[in-house]
């Protein structure tokens, strides 16, 4: 059996899969805990706050040092590195707060797992790329579906695991959703790893920066970024305000169902890859999503909003491993650098995107369709920057 791993590519790309579905328990795990770490350790809404801006604020710079750090250290090493961390912060969530301050432990175990989550984010889509597959941008798009796959389990698994045992023994789920990241690390010791550069000499980053085409794409990322995660952090929020329903079905009807209609995006372009090509159903989603945008802002009709909230989900699935695909295929000799500086953009993005929901449907005394209806504007941005990048290609 370990002969077979390490000589399959498929279980390379697996255990890609399982390491996706790792950095969607990072990043969507503590989230569903807030209002019991709250409780339980007494903290407040500022001190929860930070838990969540501690998060990304470390993977953006496990980002931005991996363009220099990862291609010395190895990618072997530096994956499963990144699944030891993983897990160690999940499992310190359950332990370090009762062997240390409290809110201490806590933050030190976000920053174990951010770490781990970032170098996995910077290092899953060039594996996965450099693999010998023949229809690179459908492995891409099914790729990324895991990380919906992943959110979704997570939130439907979690919610059942409380409610039948209690809301006392999310210690021990939190130590059940670290065997992901501990069994996947043993199986990156085995799997085969392609030469991610595929033989030809990577661009270093002063030409990689030289390069117009790359700041068109880290634009794109960035919008990719905010396109998502504008409709996705404010889904439940949306939910709860528009049809006036609880918190649980909020979630349910809010990012769970997000989250499964861009898994869905993101499939059914694996599936069929060989028969769309990636510019149109870039530039369709493009357009899909700002009509989604547009419907959910809505005042008039809850329901209108509401499927536009959850057709938005299945518009945005293709942004963000489509315009890793492009990357590829207009630089390939990009290698970590590009990647990492991509997944930098994208995480901007992801921050941005919510951000401007949140400031602008405050200034509009707390109308969440403001804020939906000012985010139009990066699907709109995405797809003026599929039109440059495709016209560039023209040209050249």
């Amino acid at each position: 059996m370990t002969e077979r791993i390490r000589g399959s590519y498929n279980a390379t790309i697996a255990a890609s899969y399982l390491g996706y579905i790792t950095q969607a328990i990072v990043n969507n795990f503590a989230p569903l805990l807030f209002l019991i770490l709250a409780r339980d350790f007494s903290l407040s809404l500022a001190q929860i706050t930070v838990i969540t801006t501690l998060n990304f604020a470390v993977q953006l710079l496990v980002d931005l040092l991996s363009a220099r750090v990862v291609d010395r250290i190895g990618y072997r090493r530096c994956i499963v590195a990144a699944h030891v961390l993983a897990a160690a912060g999940l499992i310190g969530m359950a332990v370090l707060p009762r062997i240390m301050p409290p809110y201490a432990g806590l933050l030190t175990s976000v920053v174990l797992y951010a770490i781990g989550g970032g170098i996995t984010e910077v290092l899953i889509s060039p594996i996965v790329e450099a693999c010998p597959t023949r229809r690179k941008e459908a492995a891409m798009s099914l790729l990324h579906s895991f990380y919906c796959w992943g959110h979704v389990g997570l939130v439907l698994l979690t919610t059942a695991f409380l409610a039948a045992f209690g809301e006392h023994t999310w210690p021990i789920l939190t130590c059940l959703w670290a065997l992901i990241p501990l069994g996947n690390m043993v199986l990156f010791t085995q799997v085969p790893l392609a030469d991610i550069n595929e033989g030809r000499e990577p661009l270093s980053l002063c030409r990689l920066l030289g390069q117009g085409t790359f700041w068109l794409l880290l634009g794109l990322m960035v919008c990719a970024g905010a396109s998502e995660q504008a409709m996705s952090q404010w889904a439940s929020a949306f939910a709860e305000s528009s049809l006036h329903i609880s918190k649980t079905m909020g979630d349910l009807a809010g990012p769970c169902v997000f989250a499964a209609l861009m898994g869905l995006s993101r499939a059914l372009y694996g599936k069929f890859a060989h028969k769309i090509p990636l510019r149109g159903f870039m530039l369709g989603s493009s357009v899909l999503c700002i009509l989604c945008y547009l419907a959910a802002m809505q005042t008039g009709s809850p329901v209108l909003s509401m499927v536009g909230c959850a057709l938005c989900g299945f518009s945005v699935g293709i942004f963000w491993p489509g315009t890793f695909s492009m990357a590829a295929l207009a630089l390939p000799g990009g290698g970590t650098a590009m990647y990492a500086l991509m997944a930098l953009a994208g995480d901007l993005g992801c921050s941005a995107g919510p951000t401007v929901v949140g400031l602008v449907a405050d200034a509009s005394q707390g109308r969440l369709q403001a804020g939906l209806g000012a985010s139009v504007l990066f699907p709109a941005m995405m797809l003026t920057g599929i039109l440059l990048i495709s016209r560039r290609k023209t040209k050249q």
